[in-house]
């Protein structure tokens, strides 16, 4: 089974969800797979924080909370000696703990009565610094985990801001980490109603080198019936340099545009 698969099987396991052939299944690979048990002590400490958050009740250590939380997902991968990577989905669990809790404390804080002015314009500045974070995490150069966490809280906003649009697509075009760039992508996907970021997205087609990216960009501008770039999609299918894969992509999608 690949990552994907396990990563199903082992969340249905720590849900006691999992049928009694399939907790036999897990089992033995716990015994026998290392990659299995790292995958799991992932998984239980981003399901146990989850658990713990939906019962926290905000205080004043919410900036606490916040890198605890983040900071936890990074620190489990560098526990083993080898490489597990997470799916965007485990990247999203992590992001939901952090808005969670932030989302936590803006009710507590708002819903009271008597809330004093001072105090909510602390929870604003909080919140700030918070979204400072998340920018320093998608700019960090050293750690492809932590860039990936990150463009995955992005992913969660409902309406990202004119910077955070411009870090996501910096990511998507120049990343040294395919993952990161397509992560960059889904969420930039994700706000392609917004003319910015559609203008972005179609731009991209243009200058992204990615072959793994060309293909999901491509996808994405065909989902959106974005004919302006049928002109850029054959190029594509003419240029020497690029690869079979991305071309038979861009005919596909020429034929769906035209």
């Amino acid at each position: 089974m690949n990552t994907h698969e396990w990563e199903s099987k082992l969340i249905d396991y720590i849900d006691g969800k999992a049928t009694k052939a399939e907790r036999e299944v897990v089992e033995q690979a716990l015994l026998h797979n290392e990659a299995v048990r790292n995958l799991y002590n992932q998984l239980t400490e981003i399901i146990g924080a989850m658990n713990e958050a939906r019962v926290l009740e905000p205080s004043g250590k919410l900036k606490a909370n916040f890198e605890q939380a983040l900071q936890g997902e990074i620190a489990a991968q560098s526990k083993s000696t080898k490489t597990v990577h997470f799916s965007p989905t485990l990247y999203r669990i992590a992001a939901g703990i952090v808005l969670l809790l932030v989302g936590l404390a803006i009710g507590f804080k708002i819903n009271q009565s008597n809330v004093e002015a001072d105090r909510l314009a602390k929870l604003e500045q909080q919140l700030e610094e918070n979204r400072k974070m998340m920018l320093a995490m998608m700019d960090n150069q050293l750690s492809a985990s932590q860039r990936m966490t990150g463009v995955s809280v992005a992913y969660q906003l409902e309406k990202p801001d004119d910077e955070i649009v411009s870090v996501l697509v910096k990511a998507m075009n120049e990343d040294t980490n395919t993952n990161v760039r397509l992560a960059a992508l889904d969420a930039l996907g994700k706000f392609s109603d917004e003319p910015v970021v559609r203008s972005e997205l179609i731009g991209s087609l243009k200058v992204q080198k990615d072959p793994v990216v060309q293909i999901a960009l491509i996808q994405l501008l065909v989902k959106m019936k974005e004919k302006s770039v049928l002109n850029q999609l054959e190029k594509i299918t003419r240029d020497a340099g690029t690869l079979k894969a991305v071309k038979d992509e861009a005919h596909a999608g020429i034929l769906k545009l035209s």
